[in-house]
């Protein structure tokens, strides 16, 4: 079988949050092409000290997904185009033109489950429902998630950062709000350490039957984690079904420039010593949260950073 390859021109600082959005709409794996340097740890993983001499960063990259020649292709790059110029209103993601091409047969699926292996976040263990448990993890806590139904397996930063915090903050009172749920690892994470209920908000109708799966494979019952679908920041029908002045945490692991515009919005769904809890946040871009959450009446906790992503946590100071 030939396969139809689609590749995407954009930035390397919009890689990221580009792959997570075709994760949504249920592209699995995706090729990235850029001239970014490997870090250290890049090497090590790749077995590799010195490389080649490479064209300086200019800072463009290349995304390729692929589908086979009889999916309804059209309807799938459609919601592709959708989804980038929904991206566009928050950030920088360069050309975004896309390009076609056919390859030969992959069994795209299996090797992205090659890459995807059990870990660990501190005491957590996040595993994929086709491996299984050993004995010696059987009595800790486990998240089941499976990649390409939604963004968020945790294997990412943002999401460490974020479920360390949880960790922190969560009491069996707890009532959570997660902005931007995706796969609902963050809500999960939060029910299985105590919470008492957990609301998540998403654009996009694909995190439903994810969270629903999710849901099922964590053991999680449906009246404890509910999902709305629409966009917090300026949809007041959105607002007023979420409720207000109603969480004890609020968590939104996103992208700091959509951080910004969410934090005044985010204030009044918080209880009055309520905590907010960010991510996604890309070190250079520490300040504007940082001002955002200064404008908005919030004490900072603590900044925690992994790698180059950086998690703020903030308590309700009015």
């Amino acid at each position: 079988m030939r396969w139809n390859k689609y590749t995407i021109q954009t930035r390397a600082a919009a890689e990221d949050i580009i792959i997570a959005s075709l994760a949504d709409i249920g592209i699995e794996g995706v090729e990235i092409e850029d001239k970014q340097p490997l870090t250290r740890e890049d090497k090590q993983k790749m077995f590799v000290d010195i490389l080649p001499d490479v064209p300086m960063d200019d800072g463009t990259a290349y995304l390729s997904f692929y589908l086979e020649e009889d999916a309804d292709t059209q309807t799938i790059l459609e919601q592709v185009v959708q989804e980038l110029d929904t991206l566009r209103k928050f950030m920088d993601i360069g050309e975004g033109a896309i390009e076609t091409s056919q390859t030969e047969d992959k069994d795209w699926i299996n090797n992205w489950k090659e890459h995807f292996r059990q870990f660990y976040v501190d005491d957590i263990l996040i595993i994929p429902s086709w491996e299984e448990i050993q004995e010696k993890d059987k009595n800790r806590m486990t998240i089941h998630i499976d990649p390409g139904t939604a963004f968020g397996t945790g294997m990412h930063e943002t999401t460490q950062l974020c479920i360390r915090q949880l960790k922190k903050y969560v009491t069996p009172e707890t009532k959570l709000l997660d902005v931007g749920t995706g796969s609902g690892i963050l809500s999960i994470a939060a029910l299985k350490l105590g919470a008492a209920h957990a609301a998540g908000t998403d654009l996009d109708p694909c995190t439903l039957p994810a969270i629903r799966e999710n849901k099922e494979k964590n053991g999680i019952s449906e009246d404890s984690f509910t999902v709305i679908l629409g966009n917090i920041i300026d949809d007041k029908e959105v607002q007023d079904a979420v409720g207000y002045e109603a969480y004890d945490i609020v968590v939104a692991n996103i992208l700091a420039d959509v951080l910004v515009p969410l934090t005044p919005v985010a204030v009044r769904h918080m209880t009055k010593d309520g905590i907010y809890i960010t991510s996604g946040i890309l070190e250079d871009k520490k300040g504007i949260v940082l001002e955002a959450i200064e404008k908005a009446g919030l004490k900072v906790i603590e900044v925690t950073q992994q790698g180059e992503w950086v998690s703020i946590t903030v308590s309700n100071g009015r």
